[in-house]
């Protein structure tokens, strides 16, 4: 197991069960590949950190923005809590140093570990909560979100990446980007799809997700890179 105190000091949080710090970085295939009783893989506390951090964000936005409609603000906390935007937070955090994974799913980088990183971000947060409270989540996903707002609205970061290519692809090349399935792999219930975005009968990117939906986003935002829009 990794030594979580040096983490536990960068955050500036001191966990009174360490249990919970530990499963926050524990992945399900690391259990599967070292089976230990009473240790836990981090989806339970993910599913609720994913709770926290969208009550906490979206009581953020609704003060800061007064006078937005509801559609500007859901689509404000979209871009704030998506998987590029806390897996970028979890990278500055160093947590990748400290994540359990299983030998296949350490080899994994680009979307895939983003996907992880993203996961285990929703899960300290979960941790966090049951350990120190409310309180001190939001202070934590205050500390690392809330900067990032001003900068989402003024350069238009909320708009998905799919509207965005769409928008942009019409307005320059007067076509409108289709998506197709290149691949997918796994069980039913961990599936991975491989998405092609394509302008006319050329394919610009593909995309990695766990849904299609995901593939087709990923799809969109490397397209935006590899045209420079």
């Amino acid at each position: 197991m990794v030594d979580l105190s040096e983490f536990e000091k960068k955050i500036g949080y001191d966990f009174a069960d360490k249990r919970l710090l530990e499963s926050a970085f524990t992945h399900r295939s690391y259990l599967n590949e070292n089976r230990s009783p009473g240790k836990e893989h981090n989806e339970r506390l993910e599913f609720l950190g994913d709770a926290v951090l969208e009550l906490v964000v979206t009581e953020f936005l609704f003060s800061k923005y007064p006078d937005k409609p509801e559609g500007d603000l859901t689509a404000f906390r979209a871009a704030l809590v998506n998987t590029i935007s806390i897996s970028d937070a979890a990278t500055k955090l160093g947590m990748n140093e400290y994540l359990l994974l299983s030998r296949g799913e350490s080899k994994d980088t680009g979307r895939a570990r983003q996907i992880i990183l993203a996961n285990a971000f929703e899960a300290l947060i979960g941790a966090l909560f049951l350990d120190r409270g409310y309180q001190v989540a939001k202070e934590f996903i205050a500390s690392q979100l809330f900067h990032k707002t001003d900068e989402v609205v003024e350069k238009r970061l909320w708009q998905d990446a799919k509207s965005k290519f769409q928008e942009i692809a019409q307005d320059i090349v007067g076509v409108t980007p289709r998506y197709e399935i290149v691949s997918q792999s796994g069980p039913d219930h961990d599936k991975t799809f491989v998405t092609g975005v394509y302008l006319g009968g050329d394919r610009v990117a593909t995309g990695e997700g766990r849904s299609k939906q995901e593939a087709e986003q990923a799809a969109a935002e490397a397209a935006l890179a590899v045209k420079g829009w």
